[in-house]
C-alpha cells in the first residue's frame, strides 16, 4: 500500500480520475444506496455514473488520508453515529477496512490530520468531537476523546446547544466551527495522548450566526459562512490572537431566506463561491484580500445544493433534494460558473470527493 502514490494535480488525463458521492440513505429519508463512484473527464469536467462503490448508512461526508489511498466516511445515524474506511484500488474499486463508533450523533464532518495519524469527527446533534488514531494501514482504531462543547444562540429551534458542523485542522491547531454556539473553537490536539484541550475561542461570532463551515483563504484569512445568518464573514488576527471579525456580506440574494451550506476558494484566491439551499443558487464573489464583492449569483439547476468541489476550471454541485448533481465551468476571467450540459442523475447527494490514483511505481 505504501508503494501506492496519491496524485492530486488536474490534468494528468493518462490517469483515471474519480469523484465519489456521498448521500442520504433511507434511514435518514434519502434515495442514496451508499457511495457512488464517478469518473470525471479532465478535459470536458464531464461526469459519468460508474455505480454505488459501497453500501453503507448515510455517508453524508467523505474524506481521504493524505498519503494513504483511504476513504472516509461518516455515517450520519440520529443515535449511534459511526465512521466508515475504504481501501481504494487504482480503478476506484472500495473496499472495506474499519468501523467505528463515534461516541455521537449524527456525525456530519471528518478530516484528517496533515500528519496522516488522526481522523477527527464531528457529531452534529450531540455537540462533540471525536478523535480516532490511524494506524500504518490508514485504519481508524477506537477513540482516544471525545470532547463535548458547550453553548448556546438566540435561536431557539437550532441553537439551544452546541452542534459540532465541521472541525479541521490549521496551523495553530484544530478548528471548530459549531452552529448552535455562534463559536469558532480552537483546539490543541497531543500528538502521543490522541487528546484534545480546548484553548480560548478562535472566533466567537454575532449572535444568531449559526457557523456551518470555514476555509483558510491562500492569504490566511479565514472565511465563515452562517447557516442562519445567511452570510460570510471574514476574521483577522486581533492583538490578543484571537480572530475578530473584519467584513461580512450576505450570501445570497434570492426569493426567500437563504441557508448557505459550503465555501470553496479559487486556489488563486481571487474568486469565493458559496452555495446556498433556498434561493438554490451559487454566489460568486471577487476576493482582494480585503473584502468580498458579489460578481454574480448562479442558479444550480437543482434543489437545495448541499455540497460542492472545484477542481481545476470545473465546479461540481450536489443539489440533494432534485438528487442531480450540476457541472459548471469556471470563466478564467470573471470567475463565474457556467452550466455545463444537463444535471446529472444522482439520488439524495450530500458530498463530493475527488480522487485521481496513479499506478504502483
Amino acid at each position: 500500500m505504501a508503494d501506492i502514490r496519491m496524485w492530486w494535480d488536474s490534468g494528468m488525463g493518462s490517469h483515471a480520475e474519480f469523484v465519489f458521492v456521498g448521500g442520504y440513505t433511507g434511514d435518514k429519508g434519502g434515495a442514496a444506496e451508499g457511495i457512488v463512484r464517478l469518473r470525471r473527464d479532465p478535459a470536458s469536467g464531464l461526469l459519468t455514473r460508474l455505480g454505488v462503490a459501497a453500501r453503507t448508512p448515510s455517508p453524508s461526508f467523505l474524506t481521504q488520508h493524505p498519503t494513504l489511498p483511504v476513504l472516509y466516511a461518516v455515517n450520519e445515524l440520529d443515535s449511534d453515529g459511526t465512521i466508515s474506511a475504504f481501501t481504494v484500488a487504482a480503478d476506484g474499486e472500495l473496499t472495506p477496512l474499519s468501523i467505528q463508533p463515534t461516541g455521537g450523533s449524527d456525525p456530519a464532518h471528518l478530516s484528517v490530520t496533515s500528519d496522516g495519524r488522526f481522523l477527527l469527527v464531528a457529531n452534529y446533534s450531540s455537540g462533540s468531537v471525536a478523535v480516532h488514531p490511524l494506524d500504518a494501514e490508514g485504519a481508524p482504531g477506537e477513540r482516544t476523546d471525545l470532547l463535548g462543547l458547550e453553548g448556546s444562540g438566540p435561536d431557539v429551534e437550532r441553537q439551544r446547544g452546541s452542534h459540532a458542523h465541521m472541525v479541521v485542522e490549521d496551523r495553530a491547531g484544530i478548528l471548530i466551527s459549531d452552529l448552535g454556539a455562534d463559536r469558532v473553537w480552537r483546539c490543541r490536539l497531543d500528538p502521543v495522548s490522541g487528546r484534545l484541550t480546548m484553548l480560548a475561542p478562535a472566533v466567537e461570532a454575532k449572535p444568531g450566526t449559526g457557523p456551518r463551515h470555514l476555509r483558510i483563504a491562500p492569504d490566511g484569512t479565514l472565511l465563515l459562512v452562517g447557516e442562519l445568518a445567511a452570510n460570510l464573514s471574514w476574521y483577522r488576527p486581533a492583538a490578543d490572537g484571537s480572530l475578530e471579525l473584519a467584513g461580512e456580506v450576505p450570501a445570497g440574494e434570492g426569493a426567500g431566506p437563504a441557508f448557505p451550506s459550503e465555501i470553496v476558494c479559487a486556489r488563486d484566491g481571487r474568486f469565493i463561491y458559496v452555495a446556498n439551499r433556498g434561493p438554490n443558487t451559487v454566489s460568486t464573489f471577487a476576493w482582494d484580500g480585503d473584502g468580498a464583492v458579489k460578481v454574480a449569483e448562479t442558479p444550480t439547476g437543482g434543489d437545495w445544493p448541499r455540497h460542492m468541489i472545484l477542481v481545476g476550471d470545473h465546479l461540481y454541485v450536489t443539489n440533494q433534494l432534485s438528487h442531480s448533481v450540476t457541472t459548471f465551468r469556471i470563466d478564467a476571467e470573471t470567475g463565474t460558473p457556467l452550466p455545463v450540459g444537463e444535471p446529472m442523475a444522482e439520488a439524495s447527494p450530500t458530498c463530493l470527493l475527488r480522487w485521481t490514483s496513479m499506478p504502483i511505481r
